[in-house]
Formats: structure tokens, C-alpha cells, sequence
């Protein structure tokens, strides 16, 4: 009878031992799966990071060697349209911004927007799952910059030249002399009145990020 016990104890451990083997393995599958998911993770807040790093530069830059003394109504509306938007710059910062993020970038400017894809640097690592060492995250992200303003009509007349103003005259809204453009008038959203003169601009980078916002597309 104790024989027949060991027997049947000797043919059990073998089944013990491969049930431990592969509740272990699937334990240590798990983790890799959550290391993989932890990568993805990274690169897609790189991807994120960068195409809105992209899109912010192309915004900030918006009126980068114009003459804003000679805009007329026409161009402050392909403006506020992003027709005048250029990538000069942009794909450089998303890749500034990727590699503080520990990932390489691709960029692609089709402005008003910016997809950038990245390849993390790291890998998941070393672990049960063959090849998961060579196993990088990827993910791509998208940026649009957005008008938040729009025209008030008949805001900015096409500047031309008139002649001087008699005394009874009234001065143009941007208060320079005649020929000089008038302030220029926006709606915003929520109900904001924007006004600018061209006169005395200060900082265009504080103009273009009234007029236009940035964000991920979906």
C-alpha cells in the first residue's frame, strides 16, 4: 500500500512541475505584455508632445516677415484661414521635442496640420518572448493649429494713399496719418473683442496665439 502511495506520488510531481512551469511562464508573458504596453505608452506621449511642438511653432511664427502695414482685409482673412502658415522650423522642434522624450521622429507638415510618427529608442527588453529586445514602440500623433478669431467686416479698408487731413478731418481708428492702415477688429471665441494696430504691434507671437489655437485631431 505505502508502494502504490509513492507510486502515485512519483507520476504526480511531473504534472505539478509543468503546471508550475507554465503558470510561471504565463505570469512572466504578463509582464512582458505590460512592458509593451508601458512602451507604447512612452512613444505615443512622445508622438503627442511632438507634432503639438510642430504645430505651436508654425502658430508662433504666423506673421514671420510680413509687412503688416500693407495688409489689407483680404489678407488678414487668408490669414485667419491659415493660408499663410508656413512648416519653417516646425519639423525641427517636433524633433527636439521626440528626442526629450527618448524617440526619433518623422514629421510631415501639411499646414494647418502636422503628423509626426516616432520610434522610441528604448525597447521592451529582454524577457521569455523571443525578440521582444528588439521590440521598439511606435506611434503617430496629429496637430492642427485653429482660428479662434474671425474679421469684423469692413475692420481693415485697403491701405492707400490720401491726402492729408483738413482739420475737420478724424484720424484713421489706428490714429497714424492718412494712408496709414486703421486698427484691425476680431471676434473671438466666447464673445472676445480683439483689436490690433498695426502701428504699434508689440509681440506677434502674442498676437498669433490670440488668433489661433492648437490641439490633437481625434
Amino acid at each position: 500500500m505505502v508502494t502504490a502511495r509513492a507510486r502515485d506520488e512519483g507520476q504526480a510531481f511531473p504534472i505539478y512541475v509543468v503546471a508550475v512551469t507554465g503558470l510561471l511562464f504565463a505570469a512572466f508573458a504578463f509582464v512582458v505584455v505590460g512592458m509593451a504596453g508601458a512602451t507604447r505608452s512612452d512613444a505615443q506621449g512622445a508622438a503627442d508632445a511632438a507634432a503639438l511642438a510642430a504645430a505651436q511653432e508654425a502658430r508662433d511664427n504666423a506673421f514671420e516677415g510680413m509687412n503688416l502695414l500693407t495688409l489689407t482685409q483680404g489678407d488678414w482673412e487668408e490669414i485667419l484661414r491659415g493660408g499663410r502658415l508656413v512648416a519653417v522650423g516646425a519639423c525641427a522642434k517636433a524633433d527636439t521635442f521626440a528626442a526629450m522624450n527618448d524617440a526619433t521622429a518623422t514629421c510631415e507638415p501639411n499646414t494647418p496640420e502636422f503628423t509626426v510618427s516616432v520610434t522610441t529608442i528604448g525597447t521592451v527588453g529582454d524577457s521569455v518572448i523571443p525578440g521582444s529586445e528588439a521590440i521598439h514602440g511606435k506611434a503617430e500623433a496629429t496637430a492642427v493649429i485653429e482660428p479662434r478669431c474671425s474679421l469684423k467686416p469692413g475692420a481693415t479698408p485697403t491701405p492707400s494713399a490720401k491726402p492729408s487731413p483738413t482739420p475737420s478731418s478724424t484720424p484713421p481708428p489706428g490714429g497714424g496719418d492718412a494712408g496709414t492702415p486703421p486698427s484691425v477688429e476680431f471676434r473671438c471665441k466666447g464673445g472676445v473683442a480683439l483689436t490690433f494696430d498695426p502701428t504699434k504691434p508689440g509681440s506677434m507671437t502674442q498676437l498669433a496665439r490670440k488668433l489661433f489655437s492648437v490641439r490633437l485631431t481625434d
